[in-house]
């Protein structure tokens, strides 16, 4: 096995065939990749699976306070375009409705 950027572990695919399981435990426990060559050339890399990024689901839910009502429109509905003149279709100025 030799170093890559003195990071990246590199290891030819054959070996990888024969220690595949033994690598994939390691790589499982360190979180260290490896970049697996076939005749020298970057063929496939092996890397843990568990996620490096969170979760988005309550990413945000020690940094953000809901301070007002998030339901209720910001406009009135009676200043909405859609209720004041219902035949107008969207995106068409001057357009008739269809």
């Amino acid at each position: 096995m030799t170093g890559d950027s003195g990071h990246r572990r590199t290891i030819p695919a054959a070996e990888f065939k024969d220690r595949c399981l033994e690598l994939a435990d390691e790589v499982n426990e360190t979180g260290q990749e490896i970049l697996i060559t076939k005749h020298g050339e970057p063929f496939a890399r092996l890397v843990p699976a568990r996620n490096s990024a969170p979760p988005m689901f309550g990413r945000y839910r020690d940094s953000i306070r809901i301070t007002g009502d998030i339901l209720s429109p910001a406009v009135p509905a009676e200043e909405w375009d859609a209720i004041r003149d219902p035949d107008r279709v969207a995106g068409c100025e001057g357009d008739e409705a269809r």
